[in-house]
């Protein structure tokens, strides 16, 4: 435990290191020109300007024929839009950037969250803007003060899905922006931080119709390109208005942020690429307005692409070498925020403007399917064993892990290998089949099927929570990124001070813990399907992304309780392990057989309610997910016991081999003093 300094010290250094040029600023940077006025000023010219031709190309500024809500309406509801994308930008990106890159007891750690409550309040008064702007345009109802009039607002708000999302938005920006004046420990901002990417999604389902066949994967989409693309603006936007903070750690965090502009920069594209597909169809839909904004979307991408091409080229070990950065730097860094604001303005007035392909909620269908009012698609083609390695229903978030995942763990052993240091192939192997795995069950035929096959449901879960966690736990991922990220001397926290800092803190520890772990493994079987959280997890797509990280997390914490070689809190003695595993694995097997002799289906307004005419009736369906539960996830339970075993004789044999070793170097002191322990005894008992 560290002690704090005295108070009089603590203030005048914190003094000093707000003004200008105090100890660890390093040099001062005095330009002519306002760098960070400029910056804000460019940026927001660049989208608005960028927003107005786009709604004059895309047909959405035009007046509709009816019911039209006024110039006002038209032209205020995407301006405000676009606040809220810029806001939630600086909100995002200030604070990843912060918790990342800078270190905590400097000016620039102060000046990125001043930046991050900022946009958090921009945020929040242009999401509150943007809910009044489509209550107006929804109702049209011109704006009054009588009672009428505000009960209408406060219905919308609190009745109508679309304002719910807004009104949820603009909630958790206020409170965003609160919590960055409040808070500075790294370990709350990083919560901040979740709040603040959890405040994206509401938003984000509004931007598709429900109910429609790609709902899910749009959304998801959607949702991925406006945070990356937050991490992105926002973190450049941060570097610039706290460029004279940073002194001389300019180079080294903007060597940081050009490896979260990189990760954005795929996720961005990768994200895009998919909701084009969805809402363009085929190339001819280019040829439509919203196809031409898409193609200028495309193009400031690319730009923006090479902007970072250029940064990790030339710009970062230009600027470590210089004593202080050249103005041209910074005229770089306005000339790219101008070009992301015009992305910005596109992708608000894309928005807008209807895409070539329509979107059509499944009740609407002339002759929608029982299928298609549940799930929004129609049936699957009819089940067979091998559609779980034909079919596909990408998942965009677990997709990216796993491909994220696996690229991150090669690099890492290719960084020990390219210094002498030795990794195991087989733990290289095993990481790799892990990702892999999990890529198929959550983008495979197990996700196409799993909404209608309760089976094929048990099958996946029986995967993801014991057969990829072994993989995953045996691959060691936590002793290779110890070993191979760089670690941080300047007070700030990279990936590997953050791993470690989790692994080793209370919550690890009591989460963690073998029996823990094991009643958290066994207990919540029931506590899931036995709860609405199994229809929240089927129904619903946020569920269904809870469903997966729990299953995972759960079986990763357990399995490394047992056989794990990352840090754990404690660890048992093997037979202790062994009795652990076995009663969790007893409960297991009672579930599944629960499940195989029951008689009352689980949902039957979903699983009975399909309208399907292939495979199992739902109930004989769901004792036969009973009978994986029971028989073939028995398979790692037996594979776990072997390897907690053969891990029991590996220790033997270590602490055989250590004994002989001190026996060879003291003579076998410990066996001769045993020798004269007994001899003594035997010789008290004979007087």
């Amino acid at each position: 435990m560290t002690t704090s300094p005295p108070a009089t010290r603590t203030t005048q250094s914190a003094a000093a290191r707000r003004a200008p040029g105090g100890p660890g600023s390093g040099p001062v940077e005095r330009e002519g020109l306002p760098w960070g006025v400029l910056a804000i000023v460019a940026l927001g010219a660049a989208a608005l300007l960028a927003l107005l031709v786009s709604l004059v190309v895309g047909g959405a500024a035009e007046a509709p024929l009816v019911l039209d809500p006024g110039p006002v309406v038209r032209y205020g509801l995407p301006i405000a839009k676009l606040a809220t994308t810029l806001g939630a930008s600086a909100a995002i990106g200030a604070l990843l950037l912060s918790l990342l890159a800078l270190a905590r007891d400097t000016p620039a750690y102060d000046r990125a969250l001043d930046v991050a409550a900022a946009g958090a309040a921009l945020w929040a008064l242009g999401a509150g803007a943007t809910g009044f702007f489509i209550f107006l345009s929804v109702f049209l109802e011109p704006i009054t003060l009588d009672d009428r009039f505000g009960q209408l607002l406060a219905s919308f708000f609190t009745e109508r899905e679309l304002g719910q999302a807004w009104l949820a938005t603009a909630l958790m920006a206020a409170v965003v922006t609160v919590l960055c004046f409040a808070v500075r420990s790294p370990a709350l901002l990083a919560g901040v931080l979740v709040l603040a990417v959890a405040a994206v999604w509401p938003v984000a389902q509004t931007g598709h119709a429900g109910g429609t066949a790609d709902h899910d994967a749009a959304v998801t989409a959607v949702y991925l390109h406006s945070v990356f693309a937050a991490v992105w603006v926002g973190g450049l936007l941060t570097l610039v208005l706290a460029r004279r903070a940073l002194g001389d750690r300019l180079g080294a965090v903007l060597a940081r942020y050009s490896t979260l502009a990189l990760i954005a920069f795929i996720v961005v594209a990768v994200s895009g690429l998919v909701s084009a597909q969805i809402r363009v169809g085929t190339l001819e839909g280019l040829a439509t307005p919203y196809g031409a904004l898409l193609i200028a979307k495309v193009v400031s991408l690319v730009a923006l692409g090479a902007f970072g091409a250029a940064y990790r080229g030339v710009l970062i070990a230009r600027v470590q070498r210089a004593v202080r950065p050249r103005a041209s730097l910074w005229a770089i860094v306005v000339a790219e925020l101008v070009v992301m604001g015009a992305a910005s303005g596109i992708a608000t007035a894309l928005a807008r403007t209807a895409p070539p392909v329509e979107e059509v909620p499944a009740e609407e269908l002339a002759d929608p399917t029982p299928a298609e009012l549940l799930t929004g698609s129609p049936l699957p083609p009819p089940f067979e064993p091998w559609r779980l390695a034909t079919e596909w229903d990408l998942n965009l978030l677990w997709a990216l892990l796993a491909v994220f995942g696996a690229f991150f763990y090669l690099a890492g052993a290719w960084r020990l290998h390219r210094r002498g240091d030795r990794w195991p192939v087989h733990r290289t192997i095993l990481w790799v089949a892990g990702m892999a795995m999990l890529f198929a069950v959550t983008s495979g035929g197990f996700a196409v099927y799993e909404p209608y096959l309760f089976s094929v449901h048990m099958l996946g879960h029986m995967l993801l929570s014991m057969a990829i966690p072994v993989l995953l736990v045996l691959a060691a991922p936590v002793t290779l990124a110890a070993r191979a990220i760089h670690a941080r001397t300047d007070g700030s926290r990279g990936p590997r001070e953050w791993i470690l800092a989790i692994v080793h803190s209370r919550f690890a520890g009591v989460v963690g813990h073998p029996l823990v772990a094991a009643v958290v493994f066994a207990v919540s079987l029931l506590a899931f399907y036995y709860s609405p959280l199994f229809s929240w997890a089927v129904t619903d797509h946020v569920g269904h992304q809870w469903m997966i990280l729990h299953f995972l997390l759960s079986g990763f914490l357990f399995v490394n309780a047992l056989i794990g070689i990352d840090p754990a809190p404690s660890r048992p003695p093997y037979p202790i392990r062994l009795l652990i595993l076995m009663a969790t694995m007893a409960f297991h097997a009672f579930f599944g057989l629960f499940l195989l002799t029951g008689t009352g289906l689980l949902l039957p307004e979903w699983y009975g309610a399909m309208g399907r005419e292939w495979g199992q009736a739902p109930l004989a369906d769901q004792q036969t997910g009973g009978g994986i539960a029971w028989s073939v996830g028995e398979i790692p339970t037996l594979a776990l016991a072997l390897l907690v075993m053969l891990s029991w004789s590996r220790s033997d044999s270590r602490e055989s081999k250590r004994r002989d070793r001190q026996a060879e170097r003291d003579g076998d002191a410990e066996l001769h003093a045993y020798n004269d322990m007994l001899a003594q005894r035997a010789d008290r008992t004979r007087s």
